[in-house]
């Protein structure tokens, strides 16, 4: 009997064992799939945002086409109410050039971003100047509180980051449950040569 129970008690630990490890896994591939959804989500917003600025280029483009004479005078005559011509010579050509300008003004159009650096310069950026290994939820922290006017999340942050692991940029350590990452080249490497450790 007691090897029995012995044998049930060793299957049972290589079930839990099992049941742990596939509920790890799972786990993994859920924030995986999280992390993915959430990229794409930004990638869309960027191509929606891209998509707004050039259909604004194009329209203004469009209408910096329709002030100019020539080929788009048939342009010109649908969009502004026709006007007696007295005068075809060049100095009435240059009124009516002139006119046309100053009824459709060419809408200034917003620069394709703001100028600011993107969130891969921002994480690979607060990534060198730490040398101790940093989560994601602490480096979006650190982000939002750096950049309060930008909306950071860490779903985002974690895939940035495990883009900049993939590219050699950063490296990734797991402590228990919990995932850290260290860059690659720390500022402290690039600068001045690493210290040795301190023995206590």
């Amino acid at each position: 009997m007691p090897e029995v129970q012995l044998e049930a008690a060793g299957v049972q630990g290589q079930y839990a064992t099992q049941v742990a490890s596939d509920l790890e896994t799972n786990r993994k591939e859920q924030e995986r799939i999280a992390t993915e959804i959430a990229a794409l989500q930004e990638q869309l917003q960027r191509l929606e945002h891209d998509h707004s600025l050039l259909v604004r280029v194009q329209e203004a483009l469009s209408t910096a086409d329709t002030a100019t004479p020539g080929l788009k005078k048939k342009t010109i005559r649908q969009k502004s109410a026709p006007k007696p011509q007295r005068n075809t010579s060049t100095a009435g050509g240059t009124r009516t050039k002139a006119s046309a300008a100053k009824s459709t003004p060419v809408p200034k159009v917003p620069a394709a971003r703001s100028g600011g650096p993107t969130l891969v310069e921002l994480v690979r950026d607060h990534l060198d100047q730490h040398s101790e290994p940093r989560s994601a939820a602490e480096i979006t922290s650190a982000l939002t509180k750096a950049y309060p006017e930008r909306s950071i999340k860490t779903t985002v942050v974690r895939t940035t980051v495990e883009g900049l692991v993939a590219k050699g940029l950063a490296q990734r350590s797991k402590q228990g449950s919990s995932v850290f990452y260290v860059s690659a080249t720390p500022a402290e490497q690039t600068s001045a040569p690493q210290p040795a450790f301190a023995t206590s």
